[in-house]
């Protein structure tokens, strides 16, 4: 660094200027440069984490991709079974990026209890089920175990559950039409057993979805063990759906057909993608407000600093070079900022992440608490984005200095 340069520091940030009305300029741009920084760390961090907690939520009641009969496609009970007996399972070597595929059933019912009756979806489920997807979700008892023998295990939402006055242990009777019943027929009658209660905070899966043995549903439907209701796939990057929807499509035999969560659940998935038009929104709103901040400042500090502008002009230095001094004092100010923004921003997050502090409700956010997804190359990417803007809209105030007159600015007073 030249001569100039520590002649700019020591005026600048020197300790005689403590009082200079620069002083409370400066501390209301760092302020809004650490304060900027706080809320865009928060804004994208729950956006993206509530964005990535649905679309966790979504696949774990259904697979990234669901492979069923045609007849199946638009209907929420099985009605067409599917042999087990394909070249895509349970391997489906033919698409890369494939983690798992299950086979499952649903099927419509009814619970009747001594006072009260609530409708569900009894989702039938095998051991080729993987609960790794659901099990966070698991509030309460065990989870059921269908590898070994028929059994009468139930897993029930706890929205159900309290709605109908049931808890662990309790017996459910649950009431099935018949397929093709005629009238005054009697239903299919199962008595289960909760061992699980589950909460999702996905009010629109919690009050539908009882989970159960499929083999019940095999024996109603009068299914061979064989069969299924549809296939559910899980895929490893949900970034490439729609690509590996299609390639499932292609991969699976003409009387089967495929469809993606996104598809299906189009109305939530258009929603979810207009976070990315807020979060974009409010980062540029954001660093536009600091950058006017900046500018004010680095206005101000020119202004008070014009005598020594001179002098600097007056000894040979160029109007670059002075330049540069205002903006590495304007860098410095900002690099405050957002380390102040930083500590501040990754502090609530964390505390937001562990303790969830901050609810949501779970009929509109799908949610019950503001998930928080912390990624090192967002933050990194906000602080340097954030720096170069910053200096970028510093660089047209600072040409003022080129305008200054060293004979003029040198009795400046």
């Amino acid at each position: 660094m030249n001569f100039e340069y520590f002649i700019a520091k020591r005026l600048i940030k020197g300790k005689e200027h403590k009082s200079s009305i620069s002083t409370p300029i400066i501390k209301i741009a760092i302020s809004a440069i650490a304060i900027g920084m706080i809320m865009m760390l928060i804004t994208v961090a729950t956006g993206v984490g509530l964005q990535r907690k649905i679309r966790e939520k979504v696949a774990a009641f259904n697979g990234h991709v669901l492979i069923s009969s045609f007849d199946n496609n638009n209907s929420v009970e099985s009605l067409i079974p599917i042999k087990i007996n394909q070249s895509f399972y349970p391997d489906f070597t033919d698409v890369s990026g494939i983690t798992h595929i299950q086979g499952v059933a649903t099927k419509m019912g009814l619970i009747r209890t001594e006072t009260d009756f609530d409708g569900v979806v009894v989702k039938g489920i095998g051991k080729d089920y993987n609960w790794d997807y659901f099990k966070e979700y698991l509030i309460e008892g065990r989870l059921p175990n269908y590898g070994d023998q028929l059994n009468e295990e139930i897993l029930l939402s706890s929205y159900i559950a309290s709605r109908l006055g049931l808890t662990i242990g309790d017996k459910v009777i649950t009431y099935f039409l018949k397929k093709n019943a005629k009238r005054n027929s009697s239903p299919y009658i199962r008595a289960f057993q909760i061992v699980g209660i589950y909460n999702s905070g996905f009010q629109e899966f919690d009050e539908t979805f009882l989970f159960a043995d499929i083999r019940h549903i095999q024996k109603m439907n009068k299914w061979k063990p064989d069969e299924v209701g549809n296939f559910e796939v899980f895929i490893d990057d949900f970034d490439s759906i729609d690509q590996k929807g299609q390639e499932i499509y292609e991969n699976i035999p003409s009387t089967l057909d495929s469809q993606t969560i996104a598809l299906k659940y189009a109305t939530i998935f258009e929603w979810l993608k207009l976070f990315d038009l807020n979060i974009i929104g409010i980062i540029g709103i954001i660093i536009l407000v600091a950058g006017i901040n900046m500018i004010t400042a680095l206005l101000v500090l020119i202004l008070e600093k014009t005598p020594m502008i001179g002098i600097l002009k007056a000894l040979g230095s160029n109007d670059w070079s002075i330049r540069k001094m205002f903006l590495y004092n304007a860098g410095y100010l900002i690099l405050i900022g957002l380390f102040w923004g930083n500590l501040i921003g990754v502090g609530l997050l964390i505390l937001q992440k562990h303790y969830g502090v901050v609810g949501l409700n779970p009929e509109t956010y799908y949610v019950s608490t503001a998930p928080v997804y912390i990624d090192m190359g967002y933050v990194l990417m906000l602080n340097a984005g954030t720096m170069i803007l910053c200096l970028l809209m510093l660089l047209i105030p600072s040409y003022i200095i080129s305008r200054i007159s060293p004979t003029k600015s040198i009795r400046f007073q």
